[in-house]
């Protein structure tokens, strides 16, 4: 049988070993950023289904397809996650966005105010350029505020991202990462949300993501939500630096 020592160690061995061992970001996804404090969690499981759809037909034609769901494992002081999203877009019955990410993270508390994480995730966005995009970040991060009414986290590490273009061809670099993550209680149930991370080196991206949820009932809620993704060096096949995205999604959870 474990010591209690040893069992308060593997949570931290992991954590260490996802942010330094293994290649999947929560791809790049500001959502996915800064994970709840285990020592506040008031379930050992919490996890959530997002959905959303909308379509046009007549003079023209449209559909938009979006879907997430993340799921997360608590202990006394640490967390482990799983996330994954896919969007699709078709106009004139033809495909015009097509994203798919999926993604791994775990956080270990040091102190009521401290905690090290590690995380780990693919992207593949071939409309943007990405046949493939893997990123891999650790680091430390620090409990602002964790209250009913605020809660504040951020967090910095080092990182590598290897991307494998739609175009061809193929790059592998060390890069600096930050993030950080606001909430804020508007009534009993609506809370607003902001998140913003970046990922640094000679090409930098940064997402933010700009959320409203409100509560319908003990099981769904509905979201809306404003992302807004910035490459500086963006692909040749997809030039735009910046990709903006608004959603309304209805969310159960689990």
């Amino acid at each position: 049988m474990f010591s209690l020592r040893a069992h308060r160690a593997i949570p931290l061995y992991f954590s260490c070993l996802t942010a330094f061992t293994s290649i999947s970001a929560f791809a790049d996804n500001t959502l996915f950023t800064a994970m709840d404090d285990p020592a506040t969690a008031k379930k050992p499981f919490d996890g959530n289904i997002q959905a959303g759809y909308n379509a046009q037909s007549g003079n023209s034609q449209n559909s938009t397809l979006l879907a997430n769901t993340t799921m997360t494992w608590f202990s006394s002081d640490a967390a482990y996650s799983l996330w994954g999203a896919a969007n699709n877009t078709t106009s004139s019955n033809v495909r015009s966005s097509e994203r798919y990410q999926a993604s791994g993270r775990t956080r270990q508390n040091l102190t009521t105010r401290n905690y090290m994480f590690g995380q780990a995730g693919w992207l593949n966005d071939r409309f943007n350029g990405y046949d493939s995009r893997s990123t891999l970040t650790g680091g430390y991060g620090r409990q602002i505020f964790n209250g009913p009414l605020h809660d504040l986290r951020v967090e910095f590490g080092p990182g590598v991202r290897h991307d494998e273009y739609q175009d061809g061809g193929r790059t592998t670099r060390v890069l600096a990462y930050g993030a950080a993550n606001y909430s804020y209680r508007l009534t009993d149930n609506t809370r607003f949300s902001e998140g913003i991370s970046a990922l640094a080196n000679e090409e930098t991206t940064i997402n933010s993501e700009t959320a409203l949820n409100v509560s319908i009932n003990n099981d769904f809620s509905l979201r809306l939500a404003y992302t807004v993704t910035y490459n500086s060096k963006p692909p040749a096949s997809a030039p735009k630096n910046t990709d903006t995205t608004t959603s309304v999604t209805l969310v159960y959870g689990l």
